[in-house]
């Protein structure tokens, strides 16, 4: 196992920034997960955490010592790829095998890494055949048999489940989660898919354009997200955003009223907010923290489409003013297209961000929700 710590890491080609001084840490153990839209500069940072990209200024140190000029070969680090990158006319084996192969290790020694990494993957049967006698699945497997068989002090995944089907992506997330509670290694991991980074992380790094957004664990970024870009990548469906402005402040609550509404919701400032009076803001408000009724109070709110998951629906629909809003709604008294229903805030799971986009750090103030005419 090993640390990694990034310190104002930068990466240029020509004259185009990709990343932008990147400074992290993870941790002896830790599943770290990079979070993005496409483009952000993830992939390009996990190969430059392995040595498969130069880095243009800053330095990458691995268990303190720093790894910036050092090859990939030398850095203890092993790769899994999305293409699974294995030699079709080998078997399982000699593709698990090859680099100790390359490496001159001793055939005794080869034998018993690549029997205990098949056994922890459960791959032992599949050792004599060759790649296109598998599935998809039992082939990304044999990749992280192939990683795991070096025994690297870090292992690093590109996206590694995206070529696979959703049943089976599933699955493999469990697998690896598993893997990781039991070698215990330290393991940074690449995905467009929050799903993915919710469910297996230990910490995550949200980055947009090149540089670091937000960095916690999977609860801190739900709960409590930095910006108003985090708020909305962070969470499926995504979180609500309504139109809002300042109209007076007393230093412990927001009166929200909402357009269209009887009534309003006084929403729970954090300690230091700064907001001012005619400040415009916006409310973020997540799906399940809608309260929906067909009651005289709410935003009103026209369902357009219903997506049922089981036991779990979502609501997708519009305000009167055209405002997109999606609800949770119960599965057992289900909505359907052209139900008019109403839609009250929970006061206490609010977020406040100001026109940047920046989270409006506690304070108190009096808002009143414009919705944009349509």
């Amino acid at each position: 196992m090993a640390d990694i710590v990034l310190k104002n890491v930068r990466k240029s080609f020509g004259t185009v920034d990709v990343i932008k001084g990147v400074d992290l840490e993870a941790k002896h153990g830790e599943f770290v997960v990079f979070v993005g839209p496409s483009g952000c500069g993830k992939s390009t940072l996990l190969r430059m955490i392995c040595g498969l990209e130069r880095i243009t200024s800053g330095q990458i140190l691995l268990d303190g010592e720093d790894m910036s000029e050092v090859e990939a070969s030398d850095r203890g680090t092993a790769m899994v790829f999305q293409s699974y990158a294995l030699y079709p006319h080998m078997t399982v084996a000699e593709n698990m095998s090859f680099s100790l192969r390359m490496a001159k290790v001793d055939k005794a020694e080869i034998k018993r890494r690549v029997d205990q990494a098949a056994n922890i993957l459960q791959i032992q049967h599949l050792l004599d055949r060759k790649p296109k006698e598998m599935s998809g699945g039992q082939r990304q497997r044999v990749a992280i048999g192939r990683a795991i068989v070096r025994q690297p002090k870090v292992f690093l995944f590109d996206e590694p489940l995206s070529n696979l089907d959703a049943e089976l992506r599933v699955q493999m997330r469990v697998e690896l989660s598993k893997l990781h509670n039991e070698i215990g290694a330290t393991m940074v991991y690449v995905t467009h898919d929050q799903v993915e980074a919710m469910t297996m992380a230990d910490r995550i790094v949200v980055l947009r354009d090149g540089l670091v957004e937000q960095i916690g664990s999977p609860l801190e970024l739900y709960s409590k997200p930095n910006n108003r870009f985090v708020a909305g990548f962070i969470g499926s469906p995504q979180m609500n955003f309504l139109e809002g402005t300042v109209d007076a402040c007393d230093g412990v609550l927001a009166a929200v009223t909402a357009a269209g509404t009887v009534g309003g919701i006084h929403i729970p400032l954090r300690d230091g907010a700064n907001v001012r009076p005619g400040q415009k803001v916006y409310v973020g408000i997540r799906p399940e923290h809608f309260a929906v009724s067909y009651g005289d109070t709410g935003l009103s709110v026209l369902v357009d489409v219903v997506e049922n998951l089981g036991g779990l629906a979502f609501a997708y629909g519009k305000t009167e003013m055209g405002q997109d809003v999606i609800l949770k709604a119960d599965s057992e008294k289900p909505l359907s297209f052209g139900t008019q229903v109403k839609a009250t805030l929970q006061a206490e799971y609010c977020h406040l961000f100001d026109e940047t986009g920046a989270t409006v750090s506690a304070a108190a103030g009096a808002v009143r929700l414009q919705e944009a005419a349509a």
